[in-house]
């Protein structure tokens, strides 16, 4: 009698598990729900540097924003922050230091797609959070900023996607390290810090020195929030945005790989220690 390929069995094995995994994440986002809100407070720094760059542009527009347009920013920049942004990191380095990481890999689905499945579960929660709120004060305060492109508009969803899974894998790749040294979390630490000053988080990119702008467009960082505000706010042309969605994918891409290279190295340390 002939066997089922196993990969196949594998895809709906998994395909079955997810529903699953996604009520479980949510249950989770539920349960917890005070540090929820909290960690959903903690990203709200656009916000406040709203408030801080819209007060400097009374005085005159610096560069090409004006009062509205650093509105409009800052909105925007919220929005996608709140679409994007993970959390896995904190999961796996726990997970590898208290030893429950054992328990996720007795699970018959790759545990990246159960991490996955945590994180998504939950953006409906942050969005009912903080997305009306945005959207509204977007659309009221800055409007008129808006693309009025549609082939802009099409790119913004992908985008946005592709921001969430460079994200995810990024900090898949960081959170992997866990597996070698307890200080993984310090490597976040440095992510964090670059990731405020160069992808935009804190003030439009091009506002930065000239003399930086060639080293912050090759790193990852204004992938995972600039070009997507970019695209929204239609600062971008279509061609600089084709080009930025292809970078956006390969660096989500090369993270992911490096992650799995990380992470099956990793697990052989921790077999070998007993985790």
């Amino acid at each position: 009698m002939a066997t089922e390929p196993r990969d196949g069995g594998d895809l709906r094995r998994t395909a079955r598990a997810l529903p699953t995994l996604f009520r479980i994440g949510f249950s989770s986002a539920l349960a917890y729900r005070s540090e929820f809100i909290v960690w959903i407070l903690a990203t709200n720094m656009p916000l406040v540097m709203l408030l801080l760059w819209t007060a400097v542009a009374k005085d005159g527009p610096i560069g090409r924003f004006g009062e509205k347009e650093f509105t409009a920013y800052f909105l925007a920049t919220l929005i996608v922050r709140q679409l994007t942004g993970s959390w896995v990191v904190w999961e796996m380095s726990m997970e590898v230091r208290q030893g429950t990481l054992a328990m996720r890999l007795l699970r018959p689905i790759h545990p990246f797609l159960s991490y996955a499945a945590d994180n998504l579960a939950a953006l409906p929660l942050r969005g009912l959070v903080a997305l009306p709120i945005a959207v509204g004060a977007l659309f009221c305060a800055g409007g008129e900023q808006l693309t009025k492109d549609p082939v802009l508009w099409a790119i913004v969803p992908v985008s946005i996607l592709g921001a969430w899974l460079l994200t995810f894998a990024a900090m898949l790749a960081i959170g992997s390290l866990a597996l070698f040294f307890e200080s993984s979390l310090a490597v976040y630490d440095m992510w964090l810090g670059l990731f405020f000053i160069f992808s935009g988080y804190l003030m439009p990119l091009e506002l930065l020195p000239k003399e930086l702008h060639a080293v912050v467009n090759a790193s990852p960082f204004p992938y995972v929030l600039s070009f997507p505000v970019q695209t929204m706010l239609g600062l971008s042309s279509r061609s600089e945005a084709f080009a930025s969605l292809g970078i956006e994918w390969l660096y989500a891409a090369g993270f992911l790989a490096l992650a799995l290279v990380l992470w099956r190295q990793g697990l052989r340390r921790f077999a070998a220690y007993g985790g």
